[in-house]
C-alpha cells in the first residue's frame, strides 16, 4: 500500500471496528513516521509519549506500534491490539470531523 497524506486521508479509507489485524497493518503502513519526523528517534519520541493530539500523531503512533510488533516478529498481545484498534477508531473518527 502507498502512503497517504492526512489530507487526502477519508474516514471511508480507515479500517471498521473488529477489522482483521491484516487490515490495520497495512493502514498503518499507509503513514511513514520516520520520514514525517525526520528520524526513527523523533518518531519513537512521539508514539511512546502517545500523543493523541492531532491526526498526525496518532497515525505516527499506530505507525510505530505495528512496526513495534513486526520487529518483536508476531501478533500484537491483547492489550497491544486494543490499542491500534483504539488508535484506528480516532483516526477515523477525526477524519469524520473534517468531513473526509
Amino acid at each position: 500500500m502507498r502512503t497517504m497524506p492526512d489530507e487526502h486521508l477519508r474516514a471511508s479509507d480507515v479500517p471498521t471496528e473488529g477489522a482483521p489485524l491484516s487490515e490495520l497493518r497495512a493502514f498503518a503502513h499507509t503513514f511513514d513516521g520516520y520520514k514525517r519526523w525526520g528520524s526513527f528517534e523523533q518518531c519513537a519520541r512521539i508514539a511512546n509519549a502517545r500523543d493523541h493530539s492531532s491526526l498526525d500523531t496518532l497515525r505516527t503512533c499506530l505507525f510505530f506500534e505495528v512496526r513495534r510488533w513486526h520487529h518483536f516478529g508476531g501478533d500484537p498481545d491483547p492489550r497491544a491490539e486494543e490499542y491500534w484498534r483504539t488508535l484506528t477508531t480516532k483516526i477515523r473518527h477525526l477524519s469524520q470531523e473534517r468531513g473526509s
